[in-house]
């Protein structure tokens, strides 16, 4: 089974970005390569919690995204932030393929509608290789999260990888498969 916003892809955007940006070659048009999800937690220093929160941590993305988080280790110490080498930070996964395609969905259409006062995404936060970024401060607004069962709230960020080569051909694929951007 195709998830349908691939199939949306295929059908209707590809022929939008073309007449848009008149490329020649359908290897030129801009597909979404792979969605990173981070979720960080910061220098844990709870005396026993930590495991509890790491744990709960990874259950949660694990849930959200289906697929299994590796656990993010810091890379060297900061005595100004009380971080030790090798201390546990986070966690993250990458998604690819179908699994991308229906998170993709799911943000669009169930999440992001449930976030309070949202008036759409910032339209600035490309990184220039038309790469979009963007930071949830409540991870309980996915809907596979029961709101009642979690102890934490924790902030989540996702990046969004495309083969676009300039911002305005990614913004043009990102809109064109219904992110909600701000203003015009």
């Amino acid at each position: 089974m195709v998830p349908r916003l691939k199939q949306y892809y295929k059908d209707k955007v590809t022929k939008l970005l073309k007449e848009r940006f008149g490329y020649k070659n359908p290897m030129e048009i801009p597909r979404l390569d792979k969605i990173v999800i981070n979720m960080g937690l910061g220098t844990l220093s709870d005396g026993g919690k930590e495991n509890k929160i790491i744990d709960d941590a990874v259950k949660e993305i694990s849930i959200i995204t289906g697929q299994k988080p590796v656990v993010t280790r810091a890379r060297k110490s900061i005595a100004g932030f009380k971080l030790r080498e090798g201390a546990t930070i986070g966690c993250m996964v990458t998604l690819r393929g179908e699994r991308m395609y229906e998170f993709f969905d799911r943000l669009v259409n169930l999440a992001l509608p449930r976030v309070r006062d949202f008036r759409g995404v910032s339209p600035q936060a490309f990184d220039g290789n038309g790469n979009f970024t963007l930071g949830l401060r409540e991870h309980t607004i996915f809907p596979e999260i029961e709101y009642g069962k979690v102890e934490k709230v924790k902030g989540v960020n996702i990046t969004i990888v495309t083969t676009a080569k300039t911002n305005e051909e990614s913004k043009g694929l990102l809109k064109d498969m219904g992110m909600p951007f701000r203003g015009r």
